[in-house]
């Protein structure tokens, strides 16, 4: 039992649990610099309510301080983590190895375009079910169907599809991935790897009011210049996960 266990977990290739250990780090740090805020914004709000006296109306502040509804944020946070929710896709949906690294181009494009989104535990999972979707269709000639695809991700199928649209949109049908720009991104996958190996000591004093993020590469660099950036330790602190 333990050996085909063993075999069972070597038969995820390397790429899913590399992307879905960066995200799932992405995600709850997230989710502290979201707590944070949220605990800032409502002493602020609760200052103006004060201020405000019997009037009730909102400030112009508290106003702008409203964070944008995304199709892709959920109510509550999935039950699965997202490495076992990775690993769901990877087993029933059947995608090459070489999706995973289309999808992650493809949420990098699609996060350039929406910077106030920030992957966090709410729709990390949503992120990953499309992402993932519209790279098999791109990349691997026989593929499932939406129906099917959204009986793995959790989802229904009109949410599926309006996911999918909305995606899309968001990424404006820049479905192209260049051989150079494929290898670029296959490089911080494997920077990523050897940074999960290989954490550096300081790890654990990362301020919660700040994010170590992954950087990753340019649409237009090549692969030469993501090396150089695999060498100097492609890290910053940022929000969300864009490059």
């Amino acid at each position: 039992m333990m050996t085909m266990a063993a075999e069972d977990q070597a038969a995820v290739p390397r790429v899913v649990s590399i992307l879905s250990a960066l995200l799932e780090r992405v995600a709850e740090r997230n989710d502290v610099v979201a707590a944070v805020e949220r605990r800032i914004r409502d002493v602020e709000e609760q200052q103006e309510e004060d201020d405000q006296g019997e009037d009730g109306k909102e400030t112009t502040t508290t106003a702008k301080k409203k964070k944008a509804v995304s199709a892709f944020q959920g109510l509550t946070k999935p039950a699965i983590s997202v490495g076992g929710y990775l690993e769901r896709i990877f087993r029933f949906a059947g995608c090459s190895p070489s999706c995973y690294v289309v999808a992650y181009i493809y949420l990098d494009r699609f996060l350039r375009r929406r910077p106030a989104l920030a992957v966090d535990s709410f729709n990390v999972h949503r992120l990953l079910i499309t992402s993932v979707l519209t790279a098999v269709k791109f990349v691997d000639d026989i593929c499932y169907n939406n129906a099917y695809f959204a009986r793995v991700g959790g989802v229904s199928l009109m949410e599926m599809n309006y996911l999918e649209v909305d995606f899309l949109f968001g990424i404006a049908f820049d479905l192209n991935v260049t051989p150079a720009v494929f290898a670029s991104y296959c490089a911080v996958l494997q920077t990523e790897m050897a940074y999960l190996e290989h954490p550096p000591p300081s790890i654990d004093a990362v301020s919660p009011t700040s994010l170590l993020q992954h950087c990753l590469p340019d649409q237009e660099v090549d692969t030469a210049a993501a090396a150089a950036a695999t060498k100097s330790g492609c890290h910053r602190h940022q929000q969300q996960l864009t490059v």
